[in-house]
């Protein structure tokens, strides 16, 4: 009888985590680096089984039904974003796949396609509020200076000429294993240094959300979050009258 609630419900929720993942793409829009995600729900298996039962306590399976969507996962786009130039020595821009490595002072290394890197006090690369980055041997790498110059295999000189190190870049087999840590960077075992890539320096990636589509989608996913919470409105004053009405008649 009550049913209808469950789907009402399920619509309310489901809408609502779509809503929060399209609103934190649209925030991170001007995010360097920032890989869009998607929210994907599926039937909530063994939900219920209609059964018809006789004094002997035995069973015939009539039917079964699911009345709500239950999370499936979090998907995120790993697509290239367009590069866009900004001139600054210490942002680079990854042309293909890989990530950045960057290790916190705690030791921990995740890994970003964030390239808007700065020098940090003892004049390590470094992604401020993250950490330093690291070099293809996963150590830390000194510049002391800003005054440098950088090839497309991502090694870094002085301005004036001479080695300085060279950046290193991460590959993973399979970068659907990879989580978000919290801070908008990925977490993942079994990062490889890459033999073959492009490092831009000079530019940044930009975000790979796609805008019109992304606003479109949350006046989608709004509105129907409205008209679920309406109609869970009319059913419950149906099933209230239906509750109070019924006794009376004869």
């Amino acid at each position: 009888m009550y049913k209808g609630f469950y789907n009402l419900t399920s619509a309310m929720l489901t809408h609502q985590q779509n809503l929060n993942v399209v609103g934190n793409n649209m925030v991170n829009i001007s995010t360097a680096g920032y890989k869009q995600q998607r929210y994907t729900a599926s039937t909530f298996d063994d939900v219920m089984y209609s059964r018809v039962g006789n004094i002997y306590n035995t069973g015939e399976e009539i039917g079964r039904q699911s009345y709500i969507r239950a999370a499936s996962q979090i998907y995120t786009d790993y697509s290239q974003g367009v590069p866009e130039p900004t001139g600054l020595p210490l942002d680079f821009a990854i042309n293909g796949d890989g990530f950045f490595a960057v290790q916190n002072p705690d030791g921990e290394i995740a890994y970003t396609r964030m390239g808007n890197f700065s020098l940090d006090d003892g004049g390590y690369l470094c992604l401020p509020g993250y950490g330093q980055v690291l070099n293809p041997e996963g150590q830390p790498i000194y510049l002391g200076t800003d005054k440098l110059t950088a090839t497309n295999e991502g090694l870094i000189y002085y301005d004036g000429g001479g080695l300085i190190g060279q950046l290193g870049v991460y590959t993973f087999e399979d970068n659907a294993q990879l989580t978000h840590n919290g801070m908008g960077l990925f977490t993942g075992e079994g990062a490889q240094a890459a033999q073959n890539f492009e490092v831009w320096n000079g530019y940044l990636e930009r975000s790979n959300t796609d805008t019109v589509k992304q606003m479109v989608e949350m006046i989608t996913y709004q509105r129907a979050l409205q008209s679920a919470a309406q109609i869970s409105k009319i059913y419950n004053e149906l099933m209230a009258r239906t509750a109070s009405d019924v006794g009376r008649i004869v």
